[in-house]
């Protein structure tokens, strides 16, 4: 027993592993239930009486060093795991810069703030719509140029699925499975087949707004966009409204503000007629008011629909669209301290 322990102590003393799974076999081999120690500590019972107290000293002093030994290979394996993780050369280096809020994120929440104000909640849609929440039940004619390959994205044919060209869609969903009083705003991302440039992209965002009640006049509208205008680019701005043609709304009209950078003096931002074009607005057409359920005889209303970007320019003067869905971080970080 004694010349077992001697030989299993030189062999501890030396142990040498590779890696992690050498040591592990090594420790199943001296220090597990079926391990070389504990076939001795087994077999110690058949020690005699006057031996055990030795080979109980040497019996522990084998496994002491064996779990040592152990403990220091797993140790140096450890330190040299860590070492490695302290260097990722893949990592941003430091420091590490922190981020902002998106220009466009920044002017639709100051928009849904507004609105918010007048009492407006916000309704959302899927973006993959049917042709009958983008064009039919809005009042489009079958043969309207936006229902062309070349204007909307199509998904599939009959029946026709689409990316919606406007957030207007949001505004069907709601009016049939809704009674009035209706007061939403539609804020989202909208698609038209357009050729990419500094004025003009594929995808944009929008926000509309619907309001329909019983009583509701143009006189309604007129106030809730002065309102909002000031609101958005100071209180001096002033609006008006020019007569215009939307398939959903009659009348209908585009709202220009004073341009916000000359004072309504005149200059090239504004092409020196003082006024800038922003949005389209109109009462709500008695025919949509029908196709989705609700009685033109009794109800009213007014909606309203502004791009996002359009806005974003207006109030920080960026002249490419591109910009905005580029991800250069050099751009955003001139709208740090807009947030």
């Amino acid at each position: 027993m004694i010349d077992k322990i001697k030989q299993l102590l030189e062999e501890v003393e030396t142990l040498k592993a590779a890696n992690a799974e050498e040591l592990e076999t090594l420790r199943i081999k001296y220090l597990s239930k079926k391990g070389a120690i504990n076939d001795l500590m087994a077999d110690f019972r058949n020690v005699p009486a006057e031996l055990k107290k030795e080979v109980g000293m040497k019996l522990n002093e084998l496994k002491t060093k064996a779990q040592e030994r152990i403990n220091t290979l797993k140790e140096s394996f450890d330190s040299q795991d860590s070492g490695a993780c302290d260097l990722d050369l893949t990592r941003t280096a430091y420091p590490v810069s922190l981020g902002t809020r998106h220009p466009l994120s920044i002017v639709k929440n100051e928009i849904i703030d507004i609105f918010g104000r007048l009492g407006f909640s916000i309704a959302e849609g899927p973006e993959i719509e049917d042709d009958w929440h983008v064009f039919s039940a809005l009042n489009f004619a079958e043969d309207h140029p936006a229902r062309d390959m070349q204007d909307t994205f199509f998904i599939e044919s009959h029946p026709d699925i689409i990316l919606r060209t406007h957030t207007s869609s949001v505004q069907s969903r709601v009016m049939e499975v809704s009674q009035p009083p209706i007061r939403i705003i539609c804020p989202g991302r909208v698609y038209r087949n357009e050729a990419i440039s500094y004025r003009a992209h594929c995808f944009f965002h929008q926000v509309e707004a619907l309001y329909i009640d019983k009583d509701v006049s143009f006189t309604d509208l007129k106030q809730v966009l002065l309102l909002f205008a000031k609101e958005m680019f100071g209180a001096d701005t002033k609006i008006r409204l020019r007569p215009s043609y939307f398939p959903f709304t009659e009348p209908s009209a585009e709202m220009d503000i004073s341009c916000n950078i000359c004072g309504g003096k005149g200059c090239p931002f504004c092409k020196h007629t003082g006024w800038v074009e922003i949005l389209g607005c109109g009462m709500v057409d008695p025919n949509v008011l029908e196709s989705n359920g609700i009685d033109s005889k009794v109800y009213s209303g007014y909606a309203l629909g502004m791009g996002i970007e359009r806005i974003t320019n207006l109030k920080y003067q960026v002249k490419d669209l591109r910009l905005f869905s580029e991800n250069d971080t050099r751009f955003l970080k001139e709208f740090e301290a807009a947030n």
